[in-house]
């Protein structure tokens, strides 16, 4: 392959909702440009693009598929993106690399909420769309709906450049308003014959083709100018607008296929090698510090790392995108994460599975590299003259979490290996070892997304793995103030142990005042504050020390191993053994011997001392909240509030939002267990719904009690 520069280089991803044809389209793609001879199909399993055994069971796109095709002169660099929401990390690291979104829409149903979401994700990262309604071929296609519910959704930035002549099972037709030519298939598709318009489309041609001309017009001031003037443009000028119009985010071309018979690809490959913006064109790249790194072959070299996969025989494959500069094989490079010296003895350009050698690649091309050594997904690979650095992709918080243990227990250790290794391919699986709950906790995007993961350990590495339901981190606080002493006193022979400690102990919030006295079961404590020590908790909220000791009744070298007890039982809560927060703690009185009062005395007392008083303090346990957004249907509403309120949420809002309706809401994490799965057999697949940690909250009495009872069975089991 020869070495493209920068003004030759495009980068696209395919992106839509599942069903909507990525992967038939990049297979389409891939044979116009001649990088393959034959045409694979997904339901034979032959396709370049969906090549792991994984999709070949599922029937679905897992991971997302780096590719590149040649057109026109032109390198085009694409990526087919997978379509279930489950893996949207491939989405989104995608997005980061490319410089425009390729939106899949099926005829049949228009705009879902899938299209909706990724046209966020798109819009938030600036990058221009291209729609392109597929399956026209379907008995049920009904382009008119495409159009109106793209409408709904993106606004009139949507333009209709191409429509379709007949759509639904005899489709092989339509007319471009761009061109203002009818296209015309065989019936397996390829090359089309170029008609003139009929007769019959005249009319609505010409109106589309006024509209599409105001639209390219409407980004340049000179072009509006021309319109006004002549009133046309000529397809130079209107390619012109259409390219920053597209730049801007300011318009979205509407194009017609079959990816599946090869029908309007080639039209589509066009357009894209003629009018989508070259990476050049495009905005220069943030870095972490600020400054912008230009797409620009001479500067100082620098490389983004978005994707790793493990492939068998080979190892670890880095995929990524020369920001600037230029590389060549044997090249030295310098990863600036970590400080690493890494040489790219070997320079791919893939197509899946397919990978041919080139000897450079330049600023904004896609390549990929084996063999590095500690270089992972987000790490920046610099020249000695360059110090960027760039942001992190940004992925989405989990959705799904599951326990997970090797059915052999001898395989422990190298299940954690087999998991970081999983992590390291798709930073959505995150991997907790929670030793407050004694699991392995995986995170997910959803049930599908880990039960592949699972499939992958059965089949790939020959690991037998279960899931258990995960447990819930409560937390444990109390809601008024009490008081306790205990003496800890050991004799046997020789020193003995001996400490005392008196304590109260009282809700804490911000803005607390200092202890001045307390007033405990009709019994008033006056103290005299002489220190204060705040803990900011791993797990969150505080406890906050108070040295309210006078006289000397306790040595204050004594004070950190009282304090010690406390945190040993805040670290394991007196009612269910969950991490206890945000809790004072005053010692105001005790007694010490001068020869058997030591350390371990005193950290024994003030343990002791500590849960007695949290016993009597009407303790309470506090349960993981979430703040949940879901948007879904409207004809799927009332099925997901009647659900939700099952799940003792507390609904905090609803709206219309471009076709949708979204719910936002409060839920208990207790609650969301395998929400995802609900939520999409309620839906038909139709809602999506994303989740953030929000706050610890009270449980209700009830819930309390159940907790309690199932702790207290436990500890009789055990």
């Amino acid at each position: 392959m020869k070495v493209y520069q920068s003004n030759e280089i495009k980068n696209i991803a395919l992106i839509g909702n599942a069903g909507s044809g990525k992967t038939t389209l990049a297979e389409a793609m891939l044979f116009e440009g001649g990088v393959i001879s034959r045409r694979g199909n997904v339901d034979d399993n032959n396709t370049v693009s969906d090549y792991n055994p994984v999709e070949h069971e599922h029937g679905n796109s897992v991971f997302s598929t780096v590719l590149y095709t040649e057109w026109l002169g032109k390198k085009i660099n694409f990526i087919d993106t997978p379509g279930a929401d489950d893996f949207s990390g491939g989405v989104i690291s995608a997005l980061n690399v490319v410089d425009t979104g390729l939106m899949l829409i099926n005829a049949q149903h228009g705009v879902e909420v899938g299209t909706e979401v990724l046209g966020r994700r798109a819009t938030k990262r600036n990058k221009p769309l291209i729609f392109v309604i597929n399956h026209l071929d379907h008995e049920k296609a009904n382009f008119e709906q495409c159009i109106e519910s793209a409408k709904v959704s993106f606004g009139n930035k949507i333009a209709i450049v191409q429509y379709p002549v007949n759509a639904g099972l005899g489709f092989d037709a339509v007319v471009d308003v761009l061109k203002m030519k009818m296209y015309k298939w065989g019936p397996d598709g390829g090359k089309p014959e170029i008609l003139d318009i009929p007769d019959s489309e005249k009319e609505k041609a010409n109106e589309l083709h006024n509209e599409l001309v105001e639209a390219a017009a409407e980004n340049d001031e000179a072009l509006m100018e021309l319109y006004f003037d002549k009133g046309s443009l000529t397809e130079d000028e209107m390619r012109e607008g259409m390219r920053k119009g597209m730049i801007a985010c300011d318009l979205y071309p509407v194009f017609c296929i079959s990816a599946k018979k090869d029908m309007g690809v080639r039209r589509l490959m066009e357009f894209i090698g003629n009018i989508v913006p070259f990476v050049t064109e495009m905005p220069a790249i943030p870095t972490v510090s600020g400054r912008e790194a230009k797409c620009d072959s001479n500067a100082p070299t620098s490389l983004f790392v978005f994707k790793t996969s493990i492939e068998p025989h080979i190892g670890e494959v880095n995929y990524f995108k020369v920001i600037s500069g230029k590389i060549k094989e044997g090249d030295d490079l310098t990863n600036i994460n970590n400080g690493t010296k890494e040489r790219l003895s070997q320079l791919y350009v893939v197509a899946g599975r397919k990978r041919e050698k080139v000897s450079e690649l330049v600023a904004g091309d896609i390549g990929a590299t084996v063999k590095l050594k500690n270089t992972k997904n987000n790490h920046t690979l610099n020249c000695k003259d360059c110090d960027f650095i760039y942001k992190d992709i940004d992925f989405p918080e989990p959705k799904y979490r599951t326990a997970v243990n090797a059915v052999d227990e001898s395989n422990d250790e190298r299940l954690g290996e087999l998991l970081h290794r999983i992590h390291e391919e798709d930073p959505t699986i995150i991997i907790e070892y929670s030793k407050e709950l004694k699991q392995i906790l995986l995170h997910g995007q959803g049930e599908f997304h880990l039960n592949t993961l699972k499939w992958r350990l059965k089949h790939n590495d020959k690991m037998e793995i279960e899931f258990k339901s995960p447990k819930i981190p409560y937390r444990e606080t109390i809601t008024k103030q009490a008081a306790a002493n205990y003496r800890h006193k050991k004799q046997s022979g020789g020193s003995g142990q001996f400490g005392e400690v008196s304590l109260i102990i009282e809700p804490y919030y911000e803005g607390i005042p200092d202890p001045t006295s307390f007033k405990v079961d009709g019994k008033e404590f006056k103290v005299n504050l002489r220190g204060t020590e705040t803990v900011d908790l791993p797990w969150g909220g505080k406890l906050v020390f108070c040295n309210c000791i006078v006289g000397g009744v306790i040595d204050t070298r004594f004070l950190p191993a009282i304090m010690k007890g406390v945190m040993e039982k805040m670290d394991e809560g007196p009612l269910t053994g969950s991490y206890a927060r945000d809790i004072r703690v005053s010692v105001y009185d005790g007694r010490m011997h001068a020869v058997d009062s030591n350390e371990i005395s005193f950290r024994l007392a003030g343990r002791h001392a500590f849960s007695e008083a949290f016993k009597n303090a009407a303790p309470k346990i506090l349960e993981p909240i979430y703040n949940i957004e879901i948007l879904v249907p409207e004809d799927r509403m009332g099925d997901v509030m009647s659900d939700l309120q099952t799940r003792r949420a507390m609904i905090m809002g609803m709206e219309a939002e471009k076709g949708f309706q979204k719910i936002l809401a409060k839920v208990p994490l207790k609650e969301m267990d395998r929400y995802s799965t609900s939520l999409s057999s309620l839906t038909g697949g139709r809602a999506q719904f994303s989740m953030k940690f929000a706050e610890y909250e009270k449980v209700p009495n009830d819930v309390q009690q159940e907790l309690l009872a199932a702790y207290e069975e436990e500890m009789a089991e055990a």
